[in-house]
């Protein structure tokens, strides 16, 4: 299983590494040390966690005033594999996207919960909101 660091899971988390530290040392997420000491993530940890910052909002210190890119940046949160077609969730930031692939997509990206991904967007129609 994939491990993150405190700073790749700030960033997949969308806050600060100040932030993401704060929780480990609240306890709010599980780390553990590797052979050099860093404190790590586990995958299977890092994506139950992403879900529920992303249900409670993300507790950052800073408000967002930019429009959302097409790139949306996280982990997989979920994998649900039908017989043709497959169900992909991913919680990037406080954002949960959600994707209908085909199952031979998903074996072959080899998608599982834990891992990191990319959700990538394409609209006719986009709303800018400014918080």
């Amino acid at each position: 299983m994939q491990s993150y660091t405190i700073g790749q899971a700030a960033r997949l988390l969308g806050v600060s590494p100040d932030t993401a530290r704060r929780w480990a040392d609240a306890g709010r997420v599980a780390t553990h040390r590797d052979d050099s000491g860093r404190r790590l993530i586990d995958g299977r940890d890092l994506a139950a966690f992403s879900i529920e910052v992303g249900q409670g909002g993300s507790g950052g210190d800073e408000p967002s005033y930019t429009s959302a890119r097409n790139a949306f940046p996280g982990i997989v949160t979920g994998v649900k594999l039908g017989d043709v077609a497959a169900q992909v969730e991913i919680q990037a930031g406080p954002h949960r996207l959600v994707s209908l692939l085909t199952r031979e997509a998903v074996e072959e990206l080899g998608l599982e919960v834990g891992m990191r991904a990319t959700a990538r967007v394409k609209s006719t129609s986009v709303h800018i909101d400014r918080v």
